[in-house]
């Protein structure tokens, strides 16, 4: 294999979300492959403690708070950024919230929200951080999709329908960008035993149905994401773009 094929050292990511979860999982991923991470979230006191966690294990880390609603902050945002610190030459478009209630009686400000949060801070964020990747002629950006933008369930169609943009968008995203050398592609996660999922998980009879209906017989851990996320930031994948790499333990694969 070829020297350094998956080395991120010397690379700099930004991973929108990324204050506890799935987000921080993969942060600390991509610090672990060398990354320098800077983690973005709302919440500035919960992102001063992930921001140190990661130091204390000996991970460049930084922290920037924005709303991935807001485009004024999140041009700020990437301003401060570029100039402390150089280009981003990775994006993980992390953000995402669930709200769960029947589509007959969901409000239009939850929607909103959801789809604000969910498909349209995918938009806003990439648009802000890819005019420095244009002008390198050079960039990586994942977008954090799901199962959901295949399958439906009960009570979470909003979100269906924002992580199935986020699947388009994201191959719309690789054929206008592709020219210039960037490479985009999502992650669709299966179900993973996160904070989001945790009532779910201790129902003992949705957990019993996703652990039947899953042929890997479990749930999935935030750290099966790591391996995809650091092949799709690295070199490895330079000619792999507009994909969407169900992780899921064969969830989508059989009926």
């Amino acid at each position: 294999m070829p020297k350094g094929l998956f080395d991120l050292t010397g690379k700099r990511a930004l991973i929108t979300g990324s204050g506890r979860g799935l987000g921080y999982t993969l942060a600390r991923g991509l610090g672990r492959a060398g990354a320098v991470v800077v983690l973005n979230d709302i919440d500035a006191s919960l992102l001063r403690k992930a921001v140190a966690a990661l130091r204390r294990e000996g991970i460049d880390a930084s922290g920037t708070v924005f709303d991935v609603r807001d485009a004024g902050a999140i041009a700020k945002g990437i301003r401060a950024i570029e100039k402390k610190q150089g280009g981003i030459d990775i994006l993980v478009n992390n953000a995402g919230i669930q709200i769960r209630a029947s589509l007959e009686e969901f409000d239009e400000e939850a929607w909103r929200r959801l789809i604000d949060i969910n498909l349209t801070g995918v938009f806003l964020v990439s648009k802000a951080v890819v005019k420095g990747m244009i002008t390198r002629k050079s960039g990586k950006i994942i977008n954090i999709g799901s199962v959901q933008c295949e399958l439906a369930r009960p009570t979470i169609a909003p979100y269906t329908a924002a992580k199935g943009g986020v699947k388009n968008l994201t191959r719309g995203m690789a054929t206008d960008w592709g020219k210039y050398n960037i490479q985009v592609n999502s992650i669709a996660p299966g179900y993973l035993k996160t904070e989001m999922t945790q009532a779910l998980y201790d129902d003992p009879k949705f957990n019993a149905w996703l652990c039947g209906r899953t042929p890997a017989n479990r749930w999935g851990d935030p750290e099966d994401l790591v391996g995809a996320a650091v092949f799709l930031s690295s070199r490895a994948s330079n000619y792999v773009s507009g994909q969407i790499v169900f992780v899921d333990g064969g969830l989508t694969s059989c009926v």
